[in-house]
């Protein structure tokens, strides 16, 4: 080969070298979204307007829950269609909400499961459904709680959606437990104890996990 073209060539390659990674990844976050779009249009028709969505979530916190849980799901939501579109009312920072091939994206994996009060067909009716959403509205804009405290001053994702069913329809959707019932004897939740309580941990806060919630009597899986 020519020494010109050769040198010509050079500064091409290197570029096209340098912008691999960025055009991979650019590659396969447009490949999870064709999959996530092709996920919610499958499953669109099947979900109901209350129904509870569970994810394992990238958070910075996700892993210190799952270890004191005993569960990979750290994360959940609540369903809402609106127009022709599936939201997803969730505590994060504020409460919110998003669509929900935004919400799964964001999960590990994109995996997630969709779960539904046993009897909805008798019991959320359109005036529950009403109550449901008036009780999630209290909460919009208000802070996260990254203490978990039971105060509806800040509130985090399964209190939100416990606090909403039973304030809408009596129903107490997964056990209560108090901190002291978690497993702190990991690394990693020792160290989450310490950067949120230093040496106070509040162990006989009322608390709901989102594996309480995922695992109770009152729920029938959809997906």
């Amino acid at each position: 080969m020519p020494r010109r073209i050769l040198l010509f060539l050079l500064p091409l390659l290197l570029l096209a070298f340098l912008a691999y990674p960025r055009l991979h990844h650019r590659y396969s976050r447009f490949q999870q979204a064709r999959t996530v779009k092709a996920t919610v249009n499958e499953m669109a028709p099947k979900l109901h307007d209350g129904d509870l969505i569970f994810q394992t979530s990238l958070s910075a916190q996700s892993q210190a829950i799952q270890l004191a849980t005993h569960s990979p799901y750290s994360h959940c939501g609540i369903l809402f269609r609106k127009g022709k579109e599936w939201r997803v009312f969730e505590a994060v920072q504020p409460v919110s909400e998003t669509s929900l091939a935004v919400w799964i994206a964001r999960g590990k994996e994109g995996k997630f499961v969709v779960k539904r009060l046993r009897d909805a067909k008798t019991i959320l009716t359109p005036a529950a459904l009403q109550r449901l959403q008036a009780a999630g509205e209290q909460y919009r804009g208000k802070s996260y709680d990254l203490y978990f405290g039971w105060s509806d001053e800040r509130i985090y994702c399964s209190e939100l959606l416990w606090k909403m069913y039973q304030q809408a329809t009596g129903r107490e959707i997964g056990q209560l437990q108090t901190l002291r019932e978690f497993d702190p004897s990991h690394p990693a939740v020792q160290a989450k104890l310490k950067e949120r309580y230093g040496n106070l941990i509040p162990l006989t806060e009322k608390v709901i996990s989102p594996v309480r919630m995922f695992e109770s009597k009152e729920l029938v899986t959809v997906r």
